[in-house]
């Protein structure tokens, strides 16, 4: 296995989308096509439902280790102007609609969405569902940092219909939470969930990071023996993303060599899948865990799972709204990002503008890819036809596949391929070997985090 890890451990994407941020076709794109592509959708969705996300980038302290666009700030002042923004472009949203959505799925991400307080968040809740309608298999989520997540928001959530939370834990070690500037002891974590369970949530998870700075492999353990005390119904268990290229990226604190070796790394992650397994955890897609309770896991077994910019969830909505400074919406036929900087977002939204700066509209070859993408990472098989062979080019496909399989990681038959157990590690390369827009331009500098 360690020869593996050297030799896969490239730069590669999370596919998170296909085609990747950059290489969206931005030069042909405009919000006339944008505004196309989601009519489109919307009109396919509306017995479905549509999903939501809501970028909430204010934060505290800045975490190291997060890659996320956020603004660092103590001034809570600026709450009640960003709801209120975000208020007015789900507004705009909802009039190019022509009528109330109905929600099938909605995400409050960050930055910190527990930096408002409890009374903003219910507002802003509150007003986006006044302008729409609920499906019945309606699902509310929300990331809680573990410090600051008080029992009050828990609760004003839990009563505008949130039943899953996750919470950001990374590591117990107190030599890791400095480096990474994330002093949370478990007791924080501990509380939280705890308090979670007694108001009613159905799914509680905890996110997990290997790979970080001065991270040894007893202490991915500890945390791991810390975080099965508490049993969250969902685990996240993630590499580490080193990309401290990225503007304003607090990782430039510490270099590569405080960081474990590919090798040492690989290790922490078989290690803590093993013991996992063992704690009753099931492996679901590239880096989720869950009990075989958890709706996660069903939709793995049901084959339901979907991935896209919120992650893996349990279902797929053909149309994901993205709203808030820097978030990016999915229309199936195209993507289109915010502006990132929030006093920018604000003044466009106030002038009843949707805030899109880039985006990209996909064609057949795209639509295609992105399926076999999608099923790789999600159910780590993918079977093609004839139609789609007299647009794609397979055979350029299975050369880019064949050391793999050599290699053991997947098991290639005339229309379809699937993932070993053995090549489960790697589905972010075998992903790779599908990503015809990246094997034709390769980036001239590193744009993305290693793969192992």
């Amino acid at each position: 296995m360690c020869g593996l890890v050297q030799k896969y451990n490239i730069p590669g994407p999370r596919y998170t989308s296909y085609p990747t941020v950059p290489y969206w076709d931005i030069e042909s794109f405009s919000g006339k096509k944008w505004n196309s592509s989601l009519l489109k959708a919307f009109q396919e969705s509306q017995e479905e439902g549509i999903s939501i996300y809501i970028h909430l980038p204010f934060c505290e302290n800045m975490c190291t280790f997060c890659g996320c666009h956020k603004r660092i700030t103590k001034r809570h002042e600026v709450e009640k102007p960003y709801i209120k923004a975000v208020l007015r472009e789900w507004e705009l949203y909802v009039d190019l609609m022509g009528s109330k959505p109905k929600i099938k799925e909605l995400h409050l991400g960050g930055g910190t969405p527990t930096f408002f307080s409890p009374e903003n968040l219910k507002i802003l809740i509150e007003g986006i569902v006044r302008l729409s309608k609920k499906t019945n298999e309606i699902e509310f989520s929300f990331e809680g940092h573990p410090n600051n997540t008080q029992k009050e928001h828990l609760q004003a959530l839990y009563d505008v219909g949130f039943r899953r939370v996750s919470f950001g834990v990374q590591d117990y070690n107190l030599t890791v939470q400095r480096a990474i500037n994330r002093i949370q002891p478990f007791e924080n974590v501990k509380n939280v969930t705890e308090w979670a369970r007694e108001i009613g949530y159905t799914s509680v998870g905890h996110d997990i990071i290997y790979g970080l700075p001065f991270q040894k492999y007893s202490d991915v353990e500890e945390t791991i023996f810390k975080t099965n005390a508490i049993k969250p119904d969902r685990i996240a268990f993630y590499s580490y993303a080193h990309v401290p290229w990225l503007k304003g990226n607090g990782q430039r604190g510490y270099s590569d060599s405080d960081l474990p070796s590919s090798v040492e790394k690989k290790a922490q992650y078989e290690m803590g899948k093993k013991m996992l397994t063992e704690f009753g955890y099931k492996d679901v897609g590239m880096d989720h865990f869950s009990l075989p309770t958890d709706s996660l896991y069903q939709a793995l077994e049901n084959g339901t799972l979907h991935r896209n910019f919120m992650g893996y969830t349990p279902s797929k909505t053909k149309l994901m709204v993205g709203l808030g400074a820097s978030s990016i919406s999915d229309s199936w036929y195209g993507f289109a990002q915010n502006v990132k900087n929030v006093e920018e977002y604000q003044n466009l939204v106030s002038q009843g503008v949707i805030p899109i700066f880039r985006g990209h509209i996909l064609n057949e070859e795209d639509e295609i890819l992105r399926k076999h993408i999608l099923n790789i990472m999600c159910q780590f098989k993918t079977t093609w036809n004839a139609a789609e062979k007299e647009v794609i080019n397979f055979e350029n496909i299975l050369a880019h596949l064949s050391e793999l399989e050599t290699d053991g990681l997947v098991e290639i038959n005339d229309k379809n391929i699937k993932v070993t157990d053995k090549g489960r590690p790697f589905v972010r390369n075998i992903s790779m070997a599908f990503d015809l827009k990246m094997h034709r331009k390769k980036p001239n500098t590193r744009i993305f985090s290693m793969t192992v």
